[in-house]
């Protein structure tokens, strides 16, 4: 395991969606580092009404641009060539945004706004806002339930609701104009996402109701409607007559789609059949070691100063229970997968149950078989397959003593491996710690680490000889100097001040003409093509 030098961070530091770069939010302005030197790429002053009471720090979704937003200003500047810069300003009398994130494009804003009032679509590259009214999910935890982008084509489709209807529409890539809408039958749709080929829409129900996921064609007509598996055991009457579905996720090939509801059953349907491929009986209460199955519980040791030692995974070699939550009378009891996702290459599938969190499951899709079960003291709040080295798992735990520790695991590994950053940073860490995979094209896969104050790139390589994401320094790592970073920003490559953007639009989220307005029929104005 090889560790970058440290760098200055803040509460804002994120790494490019590309893993190229790294932009964090200082008091003085956005700095932009590129990853394979760690020097300062480019710096981006702000006015310092930007660098206080951020509600979001975006990069785009082709790294070509960030965001900055405060409660009454968004603004997007180019991260790697020219002095692009964008404004949309909300009146002070309108209501502070719940949630603000790209489109489909890195010219593209998304603007929610409180209580389901409308989302607004900013298009940059014409300087033009389009208002759809009545978006069903609004919150920064769940607005990217409702709204999903049609890959190849950038079609929008988004779930609204009004008049205790749910409704379906779908807008143009290019001008967000509504092209069709149509009423699904759902009582209470929680999501919609389009299939990663595009072929299909896909819509499911409450877990409050029975169990259904609706695929609808491009041009809103249904083509298979799923109310859940046949019962082939009695064991399967809790899928069929329990909650509904729970989770949804579908595979990166596309090719497979898990559904969880409040029972331990998950069903893998085959997608481009729609019909069930086959069902994952898992979570028994007692887990029996075998040649197929790997059994990994985590083992902590005090130390002769009495704090905790870094965790060690151990091999189970007989039957182990998970820990499972223990409720109070006043708490309800939650059970069912809340946690389903298939790695890069579609063949792993890790899931997490509600009644017991701290312990995490791993399938092997090909052969329907439990691959690996890793069992940890607490919960584990985080998990993250690699977006480009297949089998490759990053998780993270709840609680004081984890908050420096992260955990990678894949099928060759002797159980997961801590990594341990309160020893890299040479100061003690402060705040709140994030951990995300870097999508490196270099041998060993890297992780991005950071806290308020520090950041660090850590990589798993096993030996010297593999190539890191960036270039080692000859120097031995010294505390990270925030002053030397701020020298380091007088680099030429400097972007314009804020008075000479390039452009800037204005937006008053108070107006009540909405640019588009939903159809309340099913009246299909133009079709997509395929």
């Amino acid at each position: 395991m090889r560790f970058s030098k440290a760098l200055q961070s803040s509460p804002h530091s994120h790494p490019s969606p590309d893993g190229e770069l790294i932009a964090t939010l200082l008091p003085s302005g956005i700095v932009i580092r590129a990853i394979n030197s760690l020097e300062v790429f480019r710096t981006i002053k702000l006015s310092p009404d930007l660098t206080t009471g951020v509600t979001s720090f975006l990069w785009s979704p082709f790294s070509t641009r960030v965001l900055v937003s405060v409660a009454d200003q968004i603004h997007v500047f180019s991260a790697r060539e020219g002095d692009f810069h964008g404004t949309a300003r909300i009146p002070p009398s309108a209501a502070k945004s719940t949630f603000v994130g790209f489109g489909a494009t890195d010219h593209e804003v998304c603007v929610w706004s409180p209580f389901g009032i409308k989302l607004t679509l900013i298009n940059f590259a014409t300087s033009k806002a389009i208002e759809i009214p009545n978006p069903k999910f609004y919150t920064a935890a769940s607005a990217t339930k409702g709204r999903s982008f049609r890959v190849r084509t950038n079609h929008l489709s988004l779930l609204t609701r009004s008049s205790g209807k749910d409704m379906i529409s779908i807008h143009s890539p290019e001008t967000r104009e509504l092209e069709r809408s149509w009423y699904p039958d759902t009582i209470d749709a929680q999501g919609l996402v389009w299939t990663p080929d595009g072929k299909w829409l896909v819509v499911w129900e409450s877990s409050a109701q029975s169990p259904r996921v609706l695929f609808y064609s491009s041009d809103g007509h249904i083509f298979k409607d799923w109310s859940g598996p046949l019962p082939y055991a009695p064991q399967d009457m809790d899928f069929q007559y329990g909650a509904g579905v729970k989770t949804f996720t579908l595979s990166p090939d596309g090719r497979l789609a898990a559904i969880a509801n409040g029972s331990t059953c998950i069903c893998i349907l085959n997608t481009p059949s729609m019909v069930e491929a086959m069902r994952l009986r898992h979570h028994p209460q007692a887990i029996q070691p075998k040649d197929t199955l790997q059994i990994w519980q985590e083992q902590t040791t005090l130390s002769n100063t009495g704090a905790f030692s870094l965790p060690v995974f151990v091999k189970a070699t007989q039957a182990v229970t998970p820990q499972w939550t223990t409720l109070t009378s006043l708490q309800e009891s939650a059970s069912g997968c809340n946690f389903a996702k298939f790695d890069c290459s579609s063949s792993l599938l890790a899931t997490r149950l509600e009644d017991a969190p701290g312990t995490i499951w791993i399938w092997d899709l090909p052969s329907s078989d439990l691959r690996a079960v890793l069992m940890y003291h607490t919960n584990v709040t985080k998990l993250e397959w690699h977006p480009t080295y297949p089998e490759l798992l990053l998780m993270r735990c709840e609680g004081d003593s984890y908050s420096n520790l992260a955990f990678a695991w894949d099928p060759l590994s002797h159980g997961p491996r801590s990594i341990d950053m309160a020893h890299q940073f040479l100061e003690t860490s402060s705040g709140k710690t994030y951990a995300t995979w870097l999508r490196t094209t270099t041998e060993s896969a890297a992780i991005f680490f950071t806290d308020n104050a520090t950041c660090m790139l850590v990589s798993l390589a096993d030996s010297d000889g593999e190539t890191l994401p960036w270039r080692e320094n000859s120097a031995p790592v010294s505390p990270v100097s925030h002053e030397s970073d701020r020298d380091m920003q007088s680099s030429p490559r400097l972007a314009s001040p804020l008075e000479y953007a390039e452009d800037s639009i204005n937006i008053d989220v108070d107006d009540d003409d909405y640019a588009s307005e939903l159809d309340d029929t099913f009246h299909f104005r133009k079709f997509i093509s395929h």
